[in-house]
């Protein structure tokens, strides 16, 4: 595994040689008994393909716009291909600041126009409020919502989910009623996690989609651009406005080499977490090419693309593959296959899914899949990456726990049919054995169609023998909906064993001190008959209860299911996207869980005075720390009581105390209860934090809830892509330091005011600000900073929020 970081001038060297040519030799399968037809697909599902399918007669067309305005001799990435063909106008994005296109990466503002919107609950429940303040019928784009959050994982699916439904019916009923009203379709509780439904249902090669989750990207192993975004960016496409986004820059992965053994696509990137680090992708888009890529599964793909969001990408994808084509008909889209065989058969002028012969990366990073062991990352952070043969010597190096309590397969990362079945394996090889887990097991489907399909060929039955409990099919314990029932006490040091993509502190129980360490699936299942963080599956073996040394075969699987997949209960199926004006959306005045929104205050017409340092946080602050998971969900749709949550998990640089925030008086206080004093008071804030502030999930409440208690700048050494984006959204001003030696200049309470801010707004982003910091002592200190304001964003900020701004162009 080598990495080439190219610097500027030096791109035209970093080539895609050839392309390779099983990836331009595609057929369809001789069977293809999934196609989907007007006739095959199944009576339960009232599915219009053609709003499912990618508007392809329409991306040819603006693609070759695109080739017109750049040159035709012009070689574009894949990445560059997709979204170049959903701009708004091609010349005006592509020419602009641009050295007349040949300066793109890194410069221009793409206006783009995306296919899809995709929505799970707990970000819905904003989003929608804040497109219903729009006045408009129904949605400018196909949208759907999926309900997966909110669903708590604890004894198992039959006692959980019913237990969910009935404590969120309120916000259930909210969305269902307002999908209903605006034609937008509406997976129920129980139908799956957003991810896996949509990889199942929407994604597909050449499509361009917004989701309201970070993970959203996970839908690029089918050769789709989708990008995690908040949810006012999502009302952007809902109400047909073009979509801003920097252009970014390109990463190359050329993968060689074929998987084998115990080696996994999860530890493709994992691996790759590990050379880029959590901030190593920001401003990037992932590309994957190279021969090693026909040895993936559609699946396989996926899981590589969904934790592309650990390492700051703006999104991760695939090419066109053999792959890709049995999946789509084995999930009711065969035409959507048929048409895109037919476009990557096309001469490279007009073939969307692949990139061109010699496009330029920026950076390339090769990975052989032949040599790649098993990974082992964590814990605390997604990028501290181990190789398994190396893993027992960091355990006791570093002192971590050397048992581990429960292991936790599944989730939209890890919930593939082919997941399960190497899982499944993994638990029948030790069965034979004699052998039980050692430690906790569970199991999460991704979707029903899953859940249904592992149930017809008994591989939930293999899981529940084993003594494993299958959860129902939602986010569950990945996301902190999770109830232990082992008796670890809170702040106790413990460690865990996941297939997730995320494990910050406190994330999956809300104990701070618990080590969640990420694995591929398999990997998981054979560690949980150990009970130990130093097994090694590959080379350790262990004792049956006949006394007999018992080793693991390295795990098998196969991709699809031989006889299709399940469609599962019929009350999981979603509702059709049709509007109907006479549906009444359902928001009790009185709720303590959904509350209508108010607008914002527009900028004032001076520069900010008299702003107070709100926090200096220390070290990370991720979007977990700003707004907390786990039972703070229920409140998504009720900004003033989910702002009671607001930096709880933040870290004070002064003292190292976490949520204890201090007043100008010294008075000892919780940050949220400082920052709703102070704007009783009148008293407008700023926070002072670290590198990659906003990390982690694509949760626009970690922006609005500083908005809402009277936050106004964000100053940073740096930030997380989308973070940075919300924060604009909601009015706030993010900054960075010029120097970042000046975050040592800067205290709590300390005094501040803008020069150049209100300038530099309304010039369209185009001036530079200072801050004038006025310590305890008197002493004023200047400090230099850096924006990233575009025209419309610095419209936003004017305005009161991007809401306010759409609000009044759709009155």
């Amino acid at each position: 595994m080598r990495s080439q970081v190219l610097r500027a001038g030096q791109a035209a060297n970093c080539r895609v040689s050839n392309i390779d040519p099983h990836l331009l030799t595609f057929h369809l399968p001789t069977q293809t008994r999934c196609l989907a037809t007007s006739t095959s697909l199944p009576n339960a599902r009232n599915v219009n393909l053609a709003s499912r399918t990618p508007p392809y007669k329409k991306l040819l067309g603006r693609l070759s716009e695109v080739r017109r305005v750049l040159g035709s001799s012009r070689q574009l990435t894949l990445a560059e291909k997709i979204l170049y063909s959903h701009l708004e106008s091609p010349e005006e994005s592509l020419l602009s600041n641009t050295n007349n296109g040949r300066d793109i990466r890194g410069q221009a503002n793409l206006k783009l126009k995306p296919d899809r919107v995709a929505m799970q609950d707990a970000s819905a429940q904003m989003a929608l409020l804040q497109f219903m303040s729009c006045g408009l019928p129904s949605t400018a784009v196909p949208a759907s919502i999926h309900c997966d959050h909110l669903i708590v994982g604890e004894t198992g699916a039959q006692a959980d989910l019913p237990k969910s439904i009935a404590n969120n019916s309120e916000i259930f009923d909210f969305l269902e009623s307002a999908a209903k009203k605006y034609g937008i379709e509406f997976w129920p509780p129980g139908a799956g996690i957003i991810h896996q439904s949509v990889l199942e249902n929407y994604s597909a090669p050449g499509l361009m989609m917004l989701g309201t989750d970070s993970h959203s990207v996970n839908a690029g192993g089918l050769g789709a651009i989708v990008i995690g975004v908040g949810g006012a960016d999502a009302v952007d496409a809902l109400v047909d406005a073009p979509w801003e986004l920097k252009a970014p820059k390109i990463l190359g992965v050329k993968l060689t080499g074929e998987l084998s053994g115990w080696a996994s696509p999860k530890d493709v990137i994992l691996n790759l977490a590990g050379q880029l680090t959590v901030r190593g992708g920001t401003g990037y888009i992932i590309e994957y090419f190279g021969e090693g890529i026909k040895s993936l599964s559609a699946t396989g793909m996926a899981t590589i693309c969904n934790m592309g969001a650990e390492v700051g990408a703006t999104t991760s994808l695939f090419p066109f593959s053999q792959a890709h084509i049995p999946y789509l008909q084995a999930t009711n889209r065969g035409p959507i296959a048929e048409a895109a065989l037919k476009i990557a058969q096309s001469p490279m002028e007009r073939n969307l899914l692949q990139a061109d012969p010699a496009a330029a990366y920026d950076k390339v990073i090769e990975i052989n899949l032949s040599t790649l062991e098993p990974h082992i990352n964590g814990p605390f952070t997604p990028d501290l990456s181990t190789p398994l043969s190396k893993f027992k010597s960091v355990v006791e190096e570093k002192g971590w726990p050397q048992t581990f309590g429960a292991g936790l397969i599944g989730s939209c990362t890890n919930s593939s049919y082919q997941d399960m079945q190497r899982s499944e394996d993994i638990v029948k090889q030790a069965a034979a054995a004699g052998l039980k887990p050692k430690a906790n097991f569970f199991i999460t489907p991704g979707s029903e169609q899953i859940r249904a399909t592992l149930e017809r060929d008994d591989t939930i039955k293999t899981f529940e023998t084993a003594g494993g409990t299958v959860l129902a099919n939602a986010c569950g314990p990945c996301i902190g909906q999770w109830t232990r029932t082992d008796e670890v006490k809170n702040g106790e040091s413990n460690a865990i064993f996941t297939s997730y993509n995320r494990n910050f502190p406190g994330r999956n129980d809300g104990n701070r001190a618990t080590m969640n360490f990420l694995a591929s699936p398999e990997l998981i299942t054979a560690l949980a008959y150990s009970g130990s963080t130093t097994f090694n599956p590959m080379t350790d073996s262990l004792k049956t209860p006949s006394g007999e040394e018992f080793k693991f075969q390295p795990p098998k699987g196969v991709d699809l299911p031989s006889a299709g997949f399940e469609d599962g209960r019929t009350e999981f199926l979603p509702t059709p996207g049709v509007p109907d004006p006479s549906v009444e959306v359902q928001v009790s005045p009185t709720s303590s869980r959904l509350a209508l929104l108010d607008p914002f205050s527009p900028f004032p017409n001076s520069e900010l005075k008299g702003l107070k340092v709100l926090y200096k946080v220390k070290g990370q602050c991720t979007t977990d720390t700003i707004s907390a998971a786990g039972p703070w969900l229920k409140y998504k749709g009720h900004l003033p009581n989910i702002s009671e949550n607001t930096l709880i998990g933040a870290v004070n640089a002064e003292t190292d105390e976490v949520n204890v925030a201090y007043d100008t008086d010294g008075s000892k206080t919780s940050i949220p209860e400082l920052a709703k004093r102070w704007k009783e008071q009148g008293t407008e804030w700023l926070v002072v934090a670290e590198h990659n502030y906003g990390e982690g999930s694509a949760r626009e409440h970690a922006a609005l809830q500083p908005r809402y208690l009277g936050g106004r700048i964000i100053l940073t050494k740096s930030f997380a892509r989308i973070h940075e984006t919300n924060l604009k959204k909601q009015g706030m001003v993010p900054l960075t330091f010029v120097n970042e030696s000046d975050y040592d200049l800067m205290d709590a309470c300390d005094e501040v005011s803008t020069r150049g801010l209100l300038e530099t707004l309304q010039n369209g982003g185009k001036g530079e600000i200072e801050l004038i910091v006025k310590k305890k002592d008197g002493k004023e200190v200047v400090v230099k900073t850096k924006h990233t304001l575009t025209k419309d964003q610095s419209a936003f900020v004017l305005a009161g929020s991007a809401l306010n701004l759409l609000a009044a162009q759709a009155a």
